[in-house]
């Protein structure tokens, strides 16, 4: 073997060791950048499901409260006005107020009324203060945090549906695919009422507690004066006709008693006489 052609061997060798090397190269720079971009969609990822959790907290919590008080007052329409001063003045409003009265001792009331949910506690508080004794206190609250973020994401979809429906029917040319795009989207408008009624109603609920005070009030009856039993000239006048009625019944008795019983008091009148008179000659004798 000559020297050319050992050289050539040589420089064919270096050749194909190069080209090794440079597939080697390519290989771990193609692995390194499929490792970074599997990182970066994890990344992406991470910060989609976080910006989606940061969404939810940053929701205030919503719950509907309700409260139930049972109290004793010592004047039920003085604390009725109180009470429904006190929700004006919270920027509340009453639902419902009346009184009833069971018998002349009990005197009761009822009303409902509706606060701001920042001043729940402090209306409660307020309305105990008015009472004598507070008989009963139920406070109950339903958590809606969950069906209401569920209503918001189901109208922001319907919403999106919607603006893609509008741009079909703009770009729309055949009157068939107009008449199925404007039915498709009066369906989807219906929803979106129906969804945004949903979210208006628990928004309402939320934002607004529900207080209904039973009150009761027990009253001290004090005797009062008839003044009937104190008319003395209708009480003269009543027992003067009574005291009359009973003396022409007695006289008219004893003149029926003689008019009926005459011939009886004759004959008995009679025989007494011829009995005095033979009596009184035998006594002569």
């Amino acid at each position: 073997m000559n020297g050319k052609t050992m050289m050539l061997m040589f420089c064919l060798f270096l050749l194909l060791a190069g080209c090794s090397s440079n597939e080697k190269d390519d290989s771990a720079s193609e692995s390194h950048d499929e490792k970074a971009d599997s990182k970066m969609d994890a990344s992406i990822s991470g910060n989609k499901v976080q910006e989606e959790a940061n969404e939810r907290m940053t929701d205030e919590r919503k719950v509907i409260h309700q409260a139930q008080l049972e109290l004793k007052v010592k004047n039920l329409e003085k604390t009725q006005i109180k009470i429904e001063n006190k929700v004006a003045e919270y920027g509340g409003y009453v639902v419902e107020s009346n009184i009833y009265r069971e018998d002349e001792e009990l005197v009761e009331g009822t009303i409902t009324v509706r606060v701001p949910e920042a001043y729940f506690q402090d209306f409660l508080a307020d309305s105990e203060d008015e009472a004598s004794e507070v008989v009963g206190r139920n406070v109950t609250g339903q958590d809606v945090t969950e069906q209401y973020v569920d209503l918001k994401a189901r109208l922001k979809s319907k919403r999106a549906v919607e603006e893609r429906l509008l741009a079909f029917m703009k770009d729309a040319e055949k009157t068939e695919d107009l008449l199925k795009i404007s039915s498709d989207l009066a369906v989807v408008q219906e929803e979106i009422e129906q969804l945004t009624g949903q979210m208006k109603y628990l928004e309402n609920q939320t934002s607004y507690s529900t207080v209904t005070i039973t009150l009761s009030q027990d009253r001290i009856v004090v005797p009062g004066i008839d003044n009937k039993e104190l008319n003395t000239w209708e009480r003269t006048k009543k027992q003067l006709a009574t005291s009359a009625n009973l003396l022409l019944k007695a006289g008219s008795g004893i003149i029926v008693f003689i008019i009926g019983n005459l011939p009886i008091l004759i004959i008995l009148g009679g025989a007494g006489a011829v009995v005095h008179w033979v009596i009184k000659r035998r006594g002569k004798r």
